[in-house]
């Protein structure tokens, strides 16, 4: 899978708005796609008897929904924010992530227990029909990952999707190998334990999708970035900046990072230039696009109780 990369040095105004529209139009043909073959596997399925094939077909059933609902999520995102929704729409997308990380458990969850039940009771698999659908869905599969392959990969929505069709891709694969196996012995237990491989392998990626989607829910400190660093980095980097308190770093969608801070400063340095200077920083070293800096002179203009809340173990010398 796609992991995120450092955002340092982007603006990411005008590229995620660019991203966000072709990213929509590739997750719409791969679900169209995904769709469309999911009825034919089915039916392949049932009329060869190969539960590798039904597996997949379940798969790209459960894939088709969770495409869709990415591609509305996308559709959302582009709304402006509103009197309510203050951040706009931006985190449906992972919301949508999170989902269809408990949807392929659900779904690979009963794929192990028909594997099960397949592999105490087993049924004749039609060898060469089995093939022929499996290849075919191979082709659709390679098709849809090569459309949203070329989208914006720190995308947690966008990984959601390309994680949904890798899974569909990894399943016609085995049904391809589990046809040529009982095409040249006749042993149809391959065809379950197959399908109980690829089951496996799509938990494995769908709970890392969901702990990342549930870190970005949480408003936890994006995996690119170290609160602490960069409270010492603005410290000792913008003049007249003594100390920085307070900070919360996190992430509205998984790729457009924001932070709250105090920035106590010397006597005499003048709030504003300090604030632009701080947001300058954020920006151009750290990703951090959107920020809120409230300077101080003298003492927290917290309550006492929360005066010591600093930004880190390393800020334990308070000059309030």
């Amino acid at each position: 899978m796609a992991h995120s990369h450092d955002h340092s040095g982007h603006d990411h105004g005008g590229a995620g708005h660019v991203h966000g529209s072709t990213d929509k139009k590739r997750v719409l043909i791969a679900a169209c796609l995904t769709a469309g073959f999911m009825v034919a596997e089915a039916l392949g399925g049932l009329f060869t008897g190969s539960l590798a094939l039904l597996a997949d077909a379940g798969h790209m059933l459960a894939d088709a929904i969770a495409l869709g609902l990415a591609w509305y999520a996308f559709h959302l995102a582009g709304r402006p924010a509103t009197g309510q929704l203050t951040y706009g729409f931006g985190r449906v997308k992972t919301l949508v992530a999170y989902t269809n990380g408990i949807a392929i458990f659900v779904i690979a969850l009963w794929i192990v227990y028909e594997a099960w039940q397949r592999l105490l009771t087993p049924a004749p698999v039609l060898g060469g029909p089995m093939l022929v659908v499996a290849i075919l869905g191979l082709l659709v599969n390679i098709g849809s990952f090569l459309v949203l392959h070329g989208g914006d990969r720190e995308s947690l929505n966008m990984r959601g999707a390309i994680l949904h069709v890798l899974g569909d891709l990894l399943g016609s694969a085995a049904a391809i190998v589990a046809a040529i196996v009982i095409l040249a012995t006749g042993w149809t237990p391959i065809d379950p334990i197959l399908s109980v491989l690829v089951s496996l392998l799509i938990l494995s990626t769908a709970w890392s999708l969901m702990r990342a989607a549930a870190h970005v829910l949480l408003e936890g400190v994006p995996p690119t970035l170290d609160r602490d660093l960069i409270a010492r980095d603005l410290e000792t980097t913008i003049q007249g900046v003594r100390e920085v308190h307070h900070m919360h770093v996190w992430s509205i969608d998984g790729s457009s990072n924001m932070a709250t801070l105090h920035a106590c400063l010397d006597e005499g340095v003048d709030a504003h230039r300090a604030v632009s200077a701080v947001k300058k920083r954020l920006a151009s070293e750290h990703g951090i696009s959107h920020a809120t800096v409230e300077p101080e002179f003298g003492q927290c203009a917290d309550d006492h109780d929360h005066e010591h809340e600093h930004a880190g173990p390393a800020h334990r010398s308070h000059h309030h």
